[in-house]
C-alpha cells in the first residue's frame, strides 16, 4: 500500500436527494421511496452493528416495524455504548424560549458552524427532524431538565445566539440512551432483536456486489462467528482514538468502518476531526484516556489566563487587571460561546504564548467565580454538581474554590463512510449513522448536535430509506457457509489473527498505539502544515513495518485476549492514520477542525479556499496502491459561504 500520493477519479454525486426546496426535501423522499409491505418485514433479516443513540435506536425502532434484526455490540451490554458519556445535551429547534429559533436558523447555524463544508439536504432534514426526537424521548420518559413551572429547559451551546440545547443534568446521553435501551430491550424480550454483545465486527461480507453480512468475534471465547442478512447497518462511532489520548472509552475503534472501507465503502473527509476545547488537561505519560468537561460549562465559567507570559502565581493571587478573558475580547458578540474549533485554537494560541496555566504550561482557567456571586453556590451546583463532583475526583481541586484547568482535547470525528441522502454507502445494501458516517457536521460540529444526529438517524432517517432498498433490491437467495465470498473473508480474518499472535515480538500494542497517537497529534491535530504532513507520511510506513516485526501477543485467540483485540485494531489504525495524512495534506486551506497554518487571515482564523475546495472528499479503497480521490462538489442555494465572524 502506498498513502504518499493519490488518483483522482471520477466525481461522485448525491442521487437520492430530490430538487425542489429544501424544505420539502425530506417529505418528498419519503412519499417516492417505495414501502416493505408489514407482513414482508419479517421475512427480511438486517444486522445493526453498534448500540448506542444511533445503533439502539435503530434497532429499536427496525424490530418495531417488524424487521428480524441481529445486533452486535463489545460492551457487556448495549447500554455501555459510548453515547452513554455524553454530558451537555441535545439541540432542537423548539423555540420554547421564543428567543428567535427556527428549523431555518438551526440549519443556518449548523451549516455556518461547518465552515460550508456540509450538504444543504442533510442539514436541512437533521433540523426538521430535531423536534421530532425531543417529543419521542419525552414520550419514553427522558427526565430532561425542566423550569420551575413544568416546562422543558433549555440553554446555550457554543456557535449559537439561542437558547436550543435540552439537557439532563450533565447526563444527557446516558438518559437518552436509556431512553433508546429500554425501547431495544422490549424488542430483545419480544424475539424481534437477536442481540450478541461482547461481539465484535471484524470484516464486513459483500456478495454480489452488495453488503450481506458480517465476520466477527465472541470476545469471550475468541470464537470466529458469520451472520447474514438482506442489509447491513453501521452505526460504531467514531475513530478519534487514532490518536490515542481522545475523550473517547477506550475500546471504541475504527475497524467496522475501516474494513467496510476495504470492502468498498468510500471514506469521506477524514482529516475533519473535532478538538474539544474543554477537557481536564493531561497529566503526564502515564495517562490512556482524557476526559472531557461540558461545553454546558462555557454558559456560566468565564475562560481566562494571565496576561503577563510566565505567570505562575496561583489564580487567586492575579488580580482582575491582570487577566486576560481571552475569547470574550476576541469575539465579544459570542464571547466563551464561541464554537468549538476557534475556542480549541485560541486555547492553543495562548498557551503557546507563554500564557498557559497548571503543569506545564499546557491549560487554561475555565472560572466560576462570577457565577457563584451572581447565581449563588447553589443554582450552580444545582446546574452542574455532577461535573463539579467528577473534577474533583480527577484532579483533588474544589472548582467552587478555585478555577477548573482545562486544554483542548480529541472529542468526536465529522469524517466517515461517503452516504447518500439514503445514508447509504458506495457498497449497495451497507449503510452508515450516527458519527460513523460523514453527512452533517461539515468540518466542524457544533456542540450537542451529535446526540441529535444519532437519534435522527436511528428513530427517523434509516427505517425511511431502508425500506427503500429492501423493496427494490430483494434477495432471492439466501447466503451460506460456503459460497466463495464467505471463505474468502473468513480467512483472510482468521489468518491476519493468527498472524498477529505468532510474530512474538518485544513490544506492547499499547506501545505502537502511544506511537502513532503522538505522532499524529503532532502533526495532524489541531494545526497542521505540509511540512509537518509530509513528515507523518513518510514515518507511519515505518511503524507498521516494526508493528508486524515485533508485536508482542500473548496467549491464544480461542480466548478472552485483550492484547488481540487492541492489535487488530491498531493494525487498522495504522492504514487510516496515513489516509487522515493524506486528506489533510491535500486539502491545502483551513476550515473548521482543519486548520492549516499555510491558510489563515490576518488575525490568525480559517482562511477556506472555496473556488478549489468546495467539497467532500470521497476515498475509495486501492488494495496495493495510492489512494483513489472522488470529489462531491457542494452547492450552497440557501445559506451562502462568507468568512465566519463570531466576533
Amino acid at each position: 500500500m502506498n498513502f504518499a500520493d493519490y488518483a483522482l477519479g471520477e466525481p461522485i454525486t448525491d442521487t437520492k436527494a430530490p430538487a425542489g426546496p429544501v424544505a420539502e426535501r425530506w417529505d418528498t423522499r419519503r412519499f417516492e421511496a417505495k414501502l416493505v409491505n408489514p407482513a414482508n418485514r419479517r421475512k427480511h433479516r438486517v444486522i445493526v452493528v453498534g448500540t448506542g443513540l444511533a445503533g439502539g435506536s435503530a434497532g429499536a425502532t427496525l424490530a418495531e416495524q417488524g424487521y428480524q434484526v441481529v445486533q452486535f455490540c463489545f460492551q457487556d451490554s448495549p447500554r455501555r455504548a459510548h453515547s452513554i458519556a455524553a454530558q451537555g445535551g441535545i439541540n432542537a429547534a423548539k423555540n420554547y424560549r421564543n428567543d428567535g429559533d427556527s428549523v431555518h436558523r438551526l440549519f443556518y447555524d449548523t451549516v455556518k458552524g461547518g465552515d460550508f463544508r456540509a450538504r444543504e439536504s442533510n442539514v436541512h432534514r437533521l433540523a426538521q427532524i430535531s423536534v421530532e426526537i425531543i417529543d419521542q424521548c419525552v414520550a419514553q420518559g427522558v427526565p430532561f431538565a425542566r423550569e420551575y413551572g413544568g416546562l422543558l429547559d433549555t440553554r446555550s451551546f457554543g456557535g449559537v445566539q439561542v437558547s436550543r440545547t435540552f439537557y439532563a443534568r450533565g447526563q444527557t446521553g446516558q438518559q437518552l440512551l436509556l431512553g433508546a435501551y429500554q425501547a431495544l430491550s422490549r424488542q430483545i424480550a419480544a424475539g424481534h432483536v437477536e442481540m450478541h454483545a461482547r461481539t465484535e465486527m471484524l470484516d464486513l461480507i459483500v456478495v454480489d456486489g452488495r453488503a450481506r453480512g458480517i465476520v466477527a468475534r465472541d470476545l469471550v471465547t475468541g470464537e470466529i462467528s458469520t451472520h447474514y442478512a438482506d442489509a447491513v447497518v453501521l452505526a460504531t462511532g467514531g475513530y478519534g482514538n487514532v490518536f490515542y489520548l481522545s475523550t473517547n472509552a477506550m475500546n471504541s475503534n475504527a475497524t467496522a468502518v475501516w474494513r467496510a472501507h476495504r470492502r468498498g465503502a468510500y471514506f469521506a473527509n477524514p482529516c475533519f476531526t473535532q478538538i474539544h476545547p474543554t477537557c481536564i488537561p493531561r497529566t503526564g505519560d502515564h495517562q490512556s484516556k482524557l476526559t472531557l468537561m461540558s461545553e454546558s460549562l462555557r454558559n456560566d465559567g468565564r475562560i481566562w489566563v494571565p496576561k503577563a507570559k510566565g505567570d505562575t502565581r496561583p489564580a487567586a493571587e492575579i488580580p482582575e487587571d491582570e487577566r486576560d478573558y481571552y475569547l470574550e475580547r476576541i469575539y465579544p458578540s459570542f464571547g466563551n460561546l464561541v464554537p468549538r474549533d476557534i475556542a480549541s485554537r485560541a486555547a492553543k494560541n495562548v498557551c503557546d504564548e507563554g500564557r498557559g496555566v497548571g503543569p506545564g504550561g499546557q491549560g487554561v482557567y475555565l472560572d466560576f467565580a462570577d457565577a457563584i456571586r451572581r447565581m449563588g453556590r447553589g443554582a450552580v451546583e444545582e446546574k452542574y454538581g455532577n461535573l463539579f463532583d467528577m473534577y474533583e475526583r480527577i484532579t483533588a481541586e474544589n472548582p467552587y474554590e478555585v478555577p477548573m484547568r482545562i486544554y483542548p482535547a480529541v472529542h468526536y470525528t465529522m469524517g466517515g463512510l461517503w452516504v447518500d441522502y439514503d445514508l447509504q454507502t458506495t457498497v449497495p445494501g451497507l449503510f452508515a449513522i450516527g458519527e460513523a458516517n460523514f453527512s452533517d457536521h461539515g468540518a466542524n460540529r457544533l456542540g450537542a448536535s451529535a446526540l441529535m444526529q444519532g437519534l435522527a438517524d436511528g428513530y427517523f432517517v434509516l427505517p425511511a430509506t431502508i425500506n427503500d432498498y429492501l423493496a427494490r433490491h430483494p434477495h432471492a437467495e439466501p447466503v451460506t457457509d460456503d459460497h466463495p465470498a464467505v471463505r474468502e473473508v473468513l480467512a483472510e480474518t482468521e489468518d491476519r489473527l493468527a498472524l498477529l499472535l505468532s510474530v512474538d515480538g518485544d513490544r506492547t500494542p499499547d506501545s505502537f498505539h502511544r506511537e502513532l497517537g503522538e505522532l499524529m497529534w503532532e502533526h495532524c491535530g489541531m494545526a497542521r502544515t505540509e511540512e509537518g504532513l509530509r513528515e507523518a507520511l513518510a514515518r507511519i510506513p515505518g511503524i507498521r513495518e516494526e508493528f508486524w516485526r515485533r508485536i508482542k501477543v500473548p496467549g491464544t485467540g480461542e480466548e478472552f485476549n485483550q492484547s488481540l483485540e487492541k492489535a487488530n485494531r491498531i493494525v487498522d489504525y495504522l492504514e487510516l492514520a496515513e489516509l487522515m495524512c493524506l486528506d489533510a495534506l491535500h486539502r491545502a486551506e483551513s476550515c473548521g477542525g482543519h486548520f492549516r497554518e499555510e491558510s489563515q487571515t490576518p488575525d490568525g482564523e480559517a482562511a477556506r479556499r472555496d473556488d478549489e475546495f468546495a467539497y467532500a472528499a470521497a476515498w475509495e479503497f486501492n488494495d496495493g496502491a495510492a489512494p483513489v480521490l472522488h470529489k462531491e462538489e457542494l452547492t450552497f442555494e440557501y445559506v451562502h459561504p462568507t468568512q465566519r465572524s463570531y466576533a
